[in-house]
C-alpha cells in the first residue's frame, strides 16, 4: 500500500521551522520569489491569448481571460504571486490563530507562506504530478490552509471533500480528479479511504492530522519526518514550478453538491481565485491589514466555495487574521469561540443564523419578566429604525439608549461586539431572521453567486445595502436577465473574471451552462431594481408548472407560510405537473447537542404557539401521532390566511402534511450547507405526496 502520512498538531508542526529555516525564508526564497516577479517573468505569467477558448474541460487546459476594457483593474496573476505581494506588507502579522489545550497559539504570514512551501515540497516528494490534485477531507484548520496553498505552489489543484461524504461519494471525487494524495483529518475520515483505496489509481498518500491512527500502519510518518521528505527537495525546484504556473491554469476543484446525479467538478482558475479574492471582497467592504485587520472565524465547510474564498484566499489577499473554530462549532461551540476572538467580519449560513436566533428566544423565553420586557421594547424600538430609515446611522435618542442598555450587552455576549460586518450566502433567508437582527441592530449582508462564478457575483455591504436583496454586481462583472416575464423576472446570467473554467471531464455539462459568448446561465431566476439591487426569486429547475399551465415559484409561498406560522420549521411546495398545490410541513424542534440531529422536542418557540392556540404538546410526536386538533386549526387557519394574499387561485395551497422529522442533512433532505434538496424529499416521501393527488382522483 502507497504511504500514510500523520500530520502532527499544529503547535509541533511550528517547532519544524529552526532559526535555518527563517534564514532561507528571509535571504534565499526571497530571491526566487523576486525573480518569478521581475517585469519579463510576470509579464509572461499574465499571458492570455485572445485566441484562447474561454473553457476548458481538461485539468492541464487554459483559457481566455473575460476582461472588460471598460474597467480597468488588477492585471491577472497567479495565487503565489497574490501571497508573495502581501508578504512584504503582512509578514510580522497574525496569519491563523488555533487553540490547543485551551490556549490561543498564532501563525505569522511569514510562517504561514513557509509552512506551504515546506508542504508544497513534501507533496512533491509524494509524487504530486502537476494537474492532478490534493484532496482535502478534513475540518477546517491551518493544516487545510497550508496544505491548500501548498498544493496550489506544487502545480497541483486543490480538492475540497465534505467530511459527511460517504466513502463511495469520496472514492467518485478522488477519482474524477486524480487525487494524488488525500489529506484527512481523523480516524474516522481515514478508514474511509481505506476502504476505497483500491479503486483509485492514482492515489499516491494519505495524510492525516488532528489524531493520530489508531493502530500502527507500515510508513507512518510524522509531520517532522514529511516535513524533511520535502526538504530533500531544493527552493529551486519548487520555484521552477512556480516560476511557469499562468493565471489562466486551473488550481482550485469545487465539486458541487447537486441534487441529482453525480456531482460536477467546477474548475477554477489562479485568475479566478485572486481576482474574486481582491475585487469580491472589496464589494463587501473587506479592509486591508493596513487599514484595520480583519479578524474571522473559521468553521463552514471550506469544500464550499462560500467559506473557501471567504476565509483562505480572500484572507491572504488582505492579511486578515483567520482564526479557528472547533470541529463542534455547529454543535454549540461557535458561540465560545466568537466571543473569544470577537471578529470584525462573520460569515453564516441561514441556518446557521436561525439557530443563534432560537438560542437568544430561549434564553428570553427563561428571562424574568421585566428583563423579557425589555429586549422586546428594545428590540421593537431598534427594528423600526432600521425598517423606516435603513441607510442612516444618526440614531434618535431612544434608539441609542435601548441599544446602550439592552443590545450591545446582546452582541457582546455573541462575540459580536466589533463584527461590523455580516454576511450570510448559500440559501435564502426568511424575513423572520433578518427582522430578528435587525432588530439587534445586526444588519445580515447578502451575497449571491455559485460555486461557478467562484463565490461572489453580486454583493451587499454597509454602501450598498437593501432589505431581501443580494446587492449589486461586483464592479469589472456584467448581469443580464434573460426570457424575463411581464415583471422583469428571468433568468441570471453572468459574465466576467469570476466565471469558472469548465466542469472538469463534463463537456456537455459545460456547454449547457456556458453560451457561445461565454456567458454563463446560472438557472436562478430574478429581478432587477432600478438601482441594480437583485432580487431572487426561486431556480428555473424548482418552478412548478401546474397541470393547468401556471408557473408557480415555490419560494415566496413558503417563505409567506413561515412566516404565518413560527411553529413551522421547514416548507415545501408541491404541484408540478398536478392540478393543485399541497405542501409537506416540519414543525421547529431542538437538535441533538451531539450529532446536531432533530429531536422530538419541540422549540420553545413552538411549545408557546402550541399554548397560544390551545395545545399542550411538547413534542412533535404528540401533534402528528395524535393530529392535535389545536394545532392543526391553527396552521389551517394560516394557510388559509397565505391563500388569501395569494395573486390567484392557483396558487392556493389546498391540502398539506406535517412530517414526523424535521429536514436534516443526515435525513438526506438537505445538502452540506443546509439547501433543501427538493427531489430527494420528494422522493422520500413519495407516499405522502401522492396520497394528496389520489384522494383527490377518488
Amino acid at each position: 500500500m502507497p504511504e500514510v502520512l500523520l500530520l502532527r498538531p499544529t503547535s509541533s508542526i511550528l517547532r519544524t521551522i529552526s532559526l535555518t529555516d527563517r534564514h532561507t525564508l528571509s535571504k534565499e526564497s526571497i530571491s526566487h520569489a523576486l525573480d518569478l516577479l521581475s517585469p519579463e517573468k510576470a509579464k509572461d505569467a499574465q499571458s492570455s491569448s485572445p485566441e484562447q477558448a474561454l473553457w476548458t474541460t481538461q485539468a492541464d487546459g487554459r483559457v481566455g481571460l473575460r476582461i472588460d476594457p471598460s474597467c480597468p483593474q488588477h492585471p491577472p496573476h497567479t495565487v503565489h504571486r497574490m501571497f508573495y505581494e502581501g508578504l512584504d506588507k503582512y509578514r510580522h502579522l497574525h496569519a491563523l490563530g488555533f487553540k490547543r489545550q485551551g490556549s490561543w497559539e498564532h501563525i505569522t504570514y511569514s510562517q504561514y507562506y513557509l509552512l506551504a512551501r515546506k508542504a508544497a515540497k513534501g507533496f512533491l516528494k509524494l509524487g504530486l504530478e502537476r494537474a492532478h490534485s490534493v484532496a482535502i477531507l478534513g475540518f477546517n484548520s491551518p493544516e487545510w490552509f497550508f496544505s491548500a496553498v501548498g498544493t496550489v505552489f506544487a502545480g497541483g489543484i486543490v480538492t475540497g471533500i465534505y467530511t459527511t461524504s460517504s466513502p463511495e461519494a469520496c472514492q467518485y471525487i478522488a477519482h474524477d480528479c486524480r487525487a494524488n494524495i488525500i489529506v484527512v483529518d481523523t480516524q474516522k475520515q481515514l478508514e474511509k479511504i481505506l476502504k476505497i483505496w483500491k479503486n483509485l489509481p492514482h492515489l499516491k498518500a494519505v495524510v492525516m492530522y488532528r489524531e493520530p491512527p489508531a493502530e500502527k500502519i507500515a510508513n507512518v510518518h510524522t509531520m517532522e519526518e514529511l516535513m524533511e521528505l520535502g526538504d530533500q527537495v531544493p527552493e529551486e525546484d519548487l520555484d521552477t514550478i512556480i516560476d511557469v504556473q499562468q493565471p489562466n491554469q486551473c488550481c482550485v476543484l469545487v465539486y458541487t453538491s447537486g441534487t441529482t446525479g453525480n456531482p460536477k467538478g467546477v474548475m477554477l482558475s489562479h485568475d479566478n481565485i485572486t481576482w474574486t479574492a481582491r475585487y469580491g471582497s472589496q464589494a463587501g467592504s473587506i479592509q486591508p491589514a493596513e487599514v484595520q485587520q480583519e479578524v474571522v472565524v473559521s468553521y463552514l465547510p471550506l469544500s464550499h466555495i462560500a467559506a473557501q474564498i471567504y476565509d483562505l484566499w480572500t484572507s491572504i489577499q488582505w492579511g486578515a487574521q483567520v482564526c479557528f473554530a472547533e470541529p463542534d462549532a455547529l454543535k454549540g461551540s461557535l458561540i465560545e469561540t466568537l466571543r473569544e476572538v470577537e471578529p470584525t467580519s462573520h460569515m453564516g449560513v441561514p441556518r446557521v443564523w436561525e439557530k443563534i436566533m432560537e438560542r437568544i428566544q430561549e434564553v428570553a423565553a427563561q428571562s424574568g419578566f421585566i428583563r423579557r420586557k425589555m429586549l422586546l421594547w428594545a428590540m421593537s424600538v431598534m427594528l423600526e429604525h432600521n425598517l423606516t430609515c435603513p441607510g442612516s446611522d444618526l440614531k434618535p435618542f431612544t434608539t441609542r439608549l435601548a441599544d446602550y442598555l439592552v443590545l450591545a450587552k446582546i452582541r457582546q455576549a455573541l462575540g459580536f461586539a466589533k463584527c461590523q460586518k455580516s454576511f450570510y450566502g448559500a440559501a435564502p433567508m426568511t424575513a423572520e431572521t433578518q427582522h430578528f437582527f435587525l432588530g439587534l441592530n445586526i444588519r445580515l449582508y447578502s451575497g449571491y453567486g455559485l460555486s461557478e462564478t467562484s463565490g461572489p457575483h453580486f454583493m451587499s455591504s454597509p454602501c450598498n445595502y437593501r432589505l431581501h436583496s443580494s446587492g449589486k454586481v461586483v464592479p469589472g462583472c456584467r448581469v443580464k436577465l434573460v426570457n424575463q416575464d411581464a415583471e422583469g423576472t428571468g433568468e441570471i446570467c453572468m459574465w466576467g473574471r469570476t466565471i469558472f473554467m469548465g466542469y472538469l471531464n463534463m463537456e456537455d455539462k459545460t456547454r449547457e451552462a456556458l453560451d457561445a459568448d461565454g456567458w454563463l446561465h446560472s438557472g436562478d431566476l430574478g429581478r432587477l431594481d432600478s438601482d441594480g439591487f437583485l432580487y431572487i426569486t426561486g431556480r428555473l429547475k424548482e418552478l412548478i408548472i401546474t397541470a393547468g399551465g401556471e408557473n408557480v415559484p415555490p419560494m415566496p409561498i413558503e417563505e409567506a407560510v413561515k412566516t404565518e406560522l413560527p411553529i413551522i420549521s421547514s416548507a415545501m411546495l408541491i404541484g408540478d405537473q398536478k392540478k393543485f398545490l399541497s405542501m409537506l410541513l416540519t414543525l421547529k424542534c431542538t437538535l441533538d447537542p451531539d450529532t446536531s440531529d432533530p429531536t422530538d422536542n419541540l422549540t420553545k418557540q413552538a411549545v408557546e404557539f402550541c399554548q397560544q392556540v390551545g395545545s399542550s404538546a411538547t413534542t412533535v410526536s404528540e401533534i402528528v401521532g395524535r393530529k392535535d386538533e389545536a394545532v392543526y386549526r391553527a396552521i389551517e387557519e394560516g394557510i388559509q390566511r397565505v391563500n388569501r394574499n395569494a395573486a390567484a387561485r392557483p396558487y392556493h395551497i389546498q391540502k398539506w402534511a406535517i412530517l414526523e422529522r424535521d429536514f436534516s442533512i443526515s435525513g438526506g433532505e438537505l445538502g452540506p450547507t443546509m439547501k433543501l434538496k427538493r427531489f430527494a424529499v420528494m422522493e422520500k416521501y413519495k407516499d405522502i405526496i401522492d396520497s394528496f393527488y389520489l384522494e383527490h382522483k377518488k
